[in-house]
């Protein structure tokens, strides 16, 4: 168990880490030949010019300009100088709505710190009852509501300062909740149009015996929805073809690599390379003539497995993105029953297309519930096991209760200073390191349960990542730690003796939780500033890979947000800074620093690092809040079971009332705010849909869809890319409604049997397809 030297220790070397990363990153991040790496949004934006490309050959490389080193904390308010309209402008409002996770962390727990310290300190400081006690403690943990006597009075000073907590926390909580939503309307409908927002994804469309998947969405959506249906897009199983355009890909950027060489040696001697393993042994060959005939063979195989693809059902997945006219009719088609099997043609808002993840659109829908249990088995598993490590930092941070309990082991740790180091530094560290790898497991996971979008893919991985840090990170470490500290007494003691000594131990466990938040919360964030692995990738890859400037583009490739990381990781500082709020107050300015530190760094990111890859709108909040609210119970549980073990018999039964309070609050917001965050007004779409056709009254919405969800392995040229404004001339549209042929003997939705009437009949659907234009 740390004491309140260990801690100071602690303390002091993680404030000179992070003071040391941010020193280093504003030193490197004025250097011109990492400009690259601390300012790569700008030049994504095509914003910034490359400081390499001008001036001095010295100068290209290091600033030569000292009086910017003088200015080296600059950067702290420029990233607080943007206005937020003009962030969600720069950055999308996911970026925004991320960054207000912080600034509610700040607006909860300045104010419950003020408090806390005025108010219950001095209330637990001013006893002498773990001194008096045979429990295991430290300086810091006299506190903790473990020094008050049990029965005491003062017990009520808790049970005001929860009731406290909990309504400073739902107001803040409904506040910002009001604010997101509002934000989320409002930036819907003064966004650019997107093609999500006239398409919906259809899965699980049941085979036909008469129809082809292709023919039977077409005629589905004609008859139920005539007056807006307006095209669609089947969807295939075309990850083989995938993998052959990816290698090809990698072909030509060698090809390209090896042309600019012969080039740039004025094409005196071609280039040649080896064919054998990694260009070290085999046949020299010409390098470019080499690639080029690859490159051609790969380019018929493309086209043979495309046409494969293409003619052949059984690459033809039962989904399909279908197209409607306006956004009103996408709307009334996501947001309502297709079928009366609710099991079929199943119908939700299709993502947008840099959000699709299109290898998990192949998979069978009918899969998807097998695959869904095996993950929820796995998870329960790897939750399980995970605790053995867990047990393990925590023999770590609890060196004196092992000293007692076996005394042999007192001789390592006779030195002072390594006592300090070990037990004030070390388990945060391992904590850490045991937890690098977790994230990418449980994104594997989400993959395989076969969700369509990266950003469904992210939130699943956040939900399990949260789940898996309170039960191994936060229960765990209580409950092993728990029984680390105190061992000598419950071999000693009875049976009935130690849920007291449970109970009066967890609020001496902050001392671990700070050590945690030391290492992760200040250092972990000052280290994000600074960028070093992919500072170190970048020149590694400069220095050996980059052979084009479409590769050095690669080479500084920002990456996005980790919703899925650093969302949950956010919330368990939520969840201890609410659970020991009441208990051991001391670690809330831990916790205020943390949230302040990381909110200035992650917007000098967002502004300058992260590009993102899709844009949900604030999608994630409603998660964010529910998450809040769990950790909100779960401080009043703890609390209520802390105060039965000190026999608070008149004070305890009060708390019953916060848990039920808390509850009903959330069940509030669920149904006031939640609802614009799962489905979108029909009256919002149809004033959009009103305004567009006011403004462009000769806007063609099916030129502007009609490659929007087509499969990038297909072609790539016809990605969307936002570009597109599908405004044409009167002389391209059509002068003569569509007739759409259907193979259908009548218009039902499925035939379960072989249609008896001859395939030869045929229904003529006549369908107006565009709207006429002035």
């Amino acid at each position: 168990m740390a004491s309140s030297s260990e801690i100071g220790l602690a303390a002091g070397l993680n404030i000179l880490t992070a003071f040391a990363f941010l020193v280093a990153f504003a030193i490197l991040r004025i250097q011109p030949l990492n400009d690259r790496v601390y300012f790569p949004k700008w030049y994504l934006k095509g914003l910034r010019n490359d400081p390499l490309q001008s001036g001095a050959f010295v100068q290209k490389f290091v600033n030569l300009d000292f009086r910017s080193y003088l200015r080296f904390l600059n950067w702290m308010p420029a990233a607080l100088h943007m206005p937020e309209p003009e962030l969600i402008d720069h950055a999308g409002l996911d970026s925004v709505v991320y960054l207000r996770i912080y600034l509610t962390g700040l607006k909860i727990f300045v104010p419950i710190a003020c408090l806390a310290f005025t108010v219950m300190v001095p209330v637990n400081w001013t006893n002498r009852t773990l001194e008096q006690s045979e429990l295991t403690f430290s300086d810091i943990d006299k506190l903790s509501i473990s020094n008050i006597p049990t029965g005491s009075n003062r017990f009520w000073t808790h049970l005001v300062m929860a009731y406290t907590f909990t309504f400073w926390t739902c107001y803040i909580l409904k506040r910002e909740y009001e604010i997101i939503a509002s934000m989320r309307l409002h930036f819907i409908a003064s966004e650019q149009r997107r093609p999500d927002q006239f398409t919906v994804l259809v899965r699980n469309v049941p085979p036909d015996p008469d129809e082809t998947v292709n023919e039977l969405v077409e005629h589905f959506f004609l008859v139920n929805h005539p007056d807006h249906y307006l095209s669609h897009q089947v969807v295939y199983d075309a990850n083989s073809l995938s993998e052959l355009v990816n290698e090809k890909k990698t072909m030509q950027n060698w090809l390209d690599y090896y042309q600019l060489k012969y080039y740039r040696n004025n094409q005196s001697k071609r280039p040649t390379m080896r064919t054998g393993y990694l260009g070290l042994c085999g046949k020299r060959v010409d390098a470019i003539d080499h690639y080029q005939s690859e490159i051609d063979k790969l380019s018929k195989e493309i086209c043979k497995e495309r046409e494969k693809i293409t003619k052949s059902s059984k690459y033809v997945m039962p989904a399909a993105f279908v197209s409607f006219k306006t956004r009103w009719g996408a709307a009334v088609c996501a947001q309502t029953e297709q079928s009366r099997n609710p099991t079929i043609w199943l119908t939700e808002w299709a993502p947008e297309p840099r959000d699709v993840y299109w290898d998990n659109l192949a998979i069978p829908f009918v899969s998807l519930t097998i695959r869904r249990l095996i993950i929820a088995v796995a998870f329960f598993f790897l939750t399980f096991f995970f605790m053995i490590p867990i047990a393990f930092v925590q023999s770590l941070a609890n060196i004196d209760g092992i000293v007692k309990a076996a005394p042999f082991m007192k001789g390592v740790l006779e030195v002072e200073f390594v006592k300090s180091v070990i037990q004030g530094v070390l388990p945060g560290i391992a904590l850490k390191i045991f937890l690098i790898i977790l994230p990418s497991i449980l994104m594997m996971m989400s993959k395989f349960e076969g969700f369509t979008s990266i950003s469904t893919l992210e939130r699943r991985s956040a939900t399990r990542y949260y789940i898996f840090q309170f039960i191994n990170v936060f229960l765990g470490s209580i409950i092993t730690g728990t029984a680390f500290q105190q061992l000598n007494n419950f071999i000693h003691q009875s049976a009935n003796e130690i849920p007291v000594t449970i109970g009066a131990s967890i609020p001496m466990k902050a001392t671990f939780f700070i050590t945690y938040i030391m290492v992760d919360g200040w250092a972990g964030v000052a280290g994000e500033i600074l960028r070093i692995k992919p500072l170190i990738f970048y020149h590694l890859k400069n220095f050996f890979l980059v052979k084009t400037d479409k590769d050095r583009e690669e080479a500084m490739n920002p990456g996005s947000l980790s919703f899925n990381t650093g969302e949950p990781q956010i919330q368990l500082y939520f969840l201890l800074g609410l659970v020991y709020a009441a208990v051991t107050p001391i670690l809330l300015p831990f916790i205020v620093v943390f949230f302040g530190l990381a909110y200035v760094v992650y917007r000098h990111q967002i502004i300058n690092v992260y590009h993102q890859q899709y844009e949900s709108a604030g999608a994630f909040w409603p998660d964010v809040h529910g998450r809040i609210i769990t950790a909100l119970i779960v401080s009043q549980l703890l609390l209520m079971g802390l105060l039965s073990t000190k026999e608070a018999a008149q004070s305890t039964p009060l708390l019953i009332v916060l848990p039920v309070l808390t509850i009903w609050f959330h069940r509030f917001c669920k149904g006031r705010y939640e609802p614009a965050f799962v489905r979108y007004p029909l009256q919002e779409a149809m004033m959009k849909d009103t305004l567009e056709r006011a403004r462009e009254p000769c806007l063609n919405v099916k030129n502007y869809l009609e490659n929007a969800y087509a499969h990038p392995v297909f072609n790539n040229e016809c990605k969307w890319d936002g570009s597109d404004d599908g405004i044409v001339s009167d002389d391209e549209w059509p002068k003569e409604p569509a007739l759409v042929a259907t193979k259908r003997s009548n218009s039902r939705t499925n035939t379960p049997a072989r249609s008896q009437r001859s395939e030869s009949t045929r229904t003529l659907l006549c369908v107006t397809d565009e709207r006429s234009c002035p």
